[in-house]
């Protein structure tokens, strides 16, 4: 699927500039709610990750619709790096570069094993919308005029995670095509060890 279908509005983005002279202030309870009952969102995120197996930085673009779609694309320099989808219960990380395929369950585990973020892809959606999973051992969010515009997370395994939210939207139609596998007619598997390492890869 084309990046654009993840961009976020402009209006997003001039929405999030304003609330920042505010964002230090704890929103209004019907913006929480507003946001925690979104069902779908799509967003530009720059994501630094520190944790046992893991470090790595990235700008990705996420996409979700409730109750269990998501798509993630790592860009890279000369195109995407990875395509990752989970619909159906089912995971799917493609590398276009290296003509390689992974394929797993939609699990916090397996999402782990791909991605070094130990958490479901139902937790991910709520993290992103303020609506931390009890599982969390910290969680903090600044929030923008109706959307939190930075995370920080310490994930169940020790992991710390930061997300830069450059703009986001919830409401948005989103084609269910974008949650398919996307194509990878002869592609090697690869397991996640080298999964993680081909779009951590500069």
């Amino acid at each position: 699927m084309p990046s654009g279908v993840l961009r976020a509005s402009a209006t997003a983005v001039a929405l999030l500039a304003t609330g920042c002279a505010t964002a230090s202030l704890p929103p209004p309870a019907s913006t929480v709610e507003r946001a925690r009952g979104a069902a779908s969102y799509s967003a530009s995120l720059r994501v630094s990750l520190k944790g046992p197996a893991l470090r790595a930085r990235a700008r990705a673009l996420v996409a979700f619709a409730r109750p269990g779609s998501l798509r993630l694309e790592i860009p890279g320099p000369t195109g995407l790096r990875l395509v990752a989808v989970v619909r159906d219960g089912a995971l799917a990380a493609v590398f276009p570069g290296e003509r390689a395929v992974y394929r797993g369950s939609a699990t916090a585990a397996d999402l782990e094993a791909l991605l070094g973020v130990a958490l479901s892809p139902a937790e991910v959606m709520d993290l992103l919308v303020g609506a931390p999973s009890p599982r969390l051992r910290s969680y903090r969010a600044v929030w923008g005029s109706s959307l939190p515009s930075r995370i920080e997370a310490t994930l169940p395994d020790g992991a710390h995670l930061v997300v830069a939210v450059e703009d986001a939207e919830t409401g948005v139609a989103l084609d269910p095509a974008a949650f398919a596998e996307p194509p990878h007619a002869g592609y090697r598997a690869v397991e996640p060890s080298e999964a993680r390492g081909l779009w951590g890869a500069r």
